[in-house]
């Protein structure tokens, strides 16, 4: 069989959740830097510089983090407001950490010949929680006499 008989799924999920239990292993912060051009990224656009953001994914600092071979979804904090964050494994440019930097950064055209199926389960699933309508806030302090 030849090489180019079949295709092989990016390595990319598989070193990201690697390096990432490597660096909480050791006591380091995983960051991820992320390419915000690419579409279905999810992020705060206010804390978007030149097209990029860089992304505490700690578990000490994240929400429900999710790394799977398609996604990076988690909740955070920006400016005190939690978050929903989605970042399609394309888009993901490297994983270091912050204290020494040492991490891995990929290959920008991973995906370019990834098997088709893997690019279009890359569309987040719409979350339940955009979806409902939000209550009414009636909770509160009463002042009894």
């Amino acid at each position: 069989m030849m090489e180019n008989d079949f295709q092989l799924t990016p390595t990319r999920p598989y070193m990201v959740r690697a390096i990432f239990e490597w660096l909480e292993d050791n006591n380091l912060t995983p960051h991820i830097m992320v390419d915000t051009t690419q579409p279905n990224v999810t992020v705060p656009v206010e804390y978007v510089q030149d097209g990029r953001i860089v992304l505490n994914i700690a578990s000490r600092a994240t929400g429900n983090l999710v790394i799977n071979n398609d996604f990076i979804h988690f909740h955070a904090r920006f400016g005190g407001v939690s978050q929903e964050l989605w970042v399609p494994m394309q888009a993901v440019m490297g994983i270091y950490a912050r204290e020494n930097s040492q991490g891995m950064f990929f290959d920008p055209t991973e995906y370019d010949n990834a098997p088709q199926s893997d690019i279009n389960a890359s569309q987040p699933a719409v979350s339940t929680d955009t979806q409902r309508p939000k209550r009414e806030n009636k909770a509160g302090l009463k002042i009894l006499d």
